[in-house]
């Protein structure tokens, strides 16, 4: 009889509203799991999302549902709701944080925070940072992993895909909007 071997789980956080999910989300979950070694990368959606207070997201438990099918498929990715809002505190106890552009501009802005002080060591705490080389994104820590996306995601974004690019939606999400008269269809 031989001893099995475990792979150790590196587990990463993917932060973000997914309002739609979008073709982008997923292949940027593919790469970052690549690249960073990750076994467990986790959708992580806020019952309020930080300073989108009053975005007009789709229902949230039908944006829920939405990425659950968009993830289906992949068991490495699983969908996790919660509280927190900060992405500091939503990326703890995490091997890594996947964020976009406006993530990780969001995360330096001192009005989240009690001061300067405080952001700095809330940044200092986060793990590796895991991001794409979107054209016009601020730059990352010299630290993170950075994903050269392919030109068709390059400037894919739910913002897009709400404003009339069903093509960037997850398939899911596609049918759902037609469905139900939301984002843009």
């Amino acid at each position: 009889m031989t001893d099995a071997v475990y792979e150790e789980e590196r587990a990463g956080v993917y932060p973000g509203s997914f309002d739609p999910p979008t073709i982008a989300h997923l292949g940027i979950a593919v790469m970052a799991k690549r690249a960073a070694n990750l076994t467990r990368i986790d959708l992580v959606v806020s019952r309020n999302a930080l300073a989108k207070e009053d975005a007009d997201h789709a229902p949230f438990d039908m944006r829920i549902a939405v990425i659950e099918a968009s993830i289906a498929h992949a068991p490495w990715l699983n969908l996790v709701v919660t509280d927190k809002q900060l992405i500091v505190d939503i990326a703890e106890g995490y091997d890594a944080v996947l964020m976009g552009a406006d993530k990780f501009e969001q995360i330096q802005d001192v009005q989240f925070y009690a001061d300067e002080a405080a952001r700095d060591t809330a940044i200092s705490a986060l793990p590796t940072v895991i991001g794409p080389n979107r054209p016009g994104s601020p730059d990352l820590p010299d630290t993170a992993v950075v994903l050269t996306l392919p030109a068709k995601l390059m400037e894919v974004s739910s913002s897009g895909a709400r404003g009339g690019r069903s093509e960037w939606m997850t398939p899911p999400a596609r049918k759902t909007a037609a469905a139900n008269n939301i984002w843009g269809l």
